[in-house]
């Protein structure tokens, strides 16, 4: 239901935004995308646009990973 990727620097951009897609297509509901370089998160959601997020201090697990909050302090 959930996946996070956290993108390296030897990860290319492109591949891991598609690997991203794929996941979503296979049926997760909640996926984050964290770039410590640039400092923001892409979400991904069934049924929903991407969103970016940039510089956010934290994350909520939403209605996947209820009660569950990311603090961002320790990626950054």
């Amino acid at each position: 239901d959930f996946v996070l990727e956290l993108l390296s620097s030897s990860d290319s951009l492109k591949a891991t935004q598609e690997k991203m897609e794929e996941y979503k297509s296979n049926g997760v509901k909640l996926g984050w995308l964290i770039n410590r370089k640039t400092r923001t998160v892409e979400i991904y959601r069934q049924g929903k646009d991407q969103e970016v997020l940039s510089n956010p201090e934290s994350l909520s697990g939403e209605e996947v990973l209820p009660d569950f909050v990311l603090d961002l302090s320790i990626v950054w």
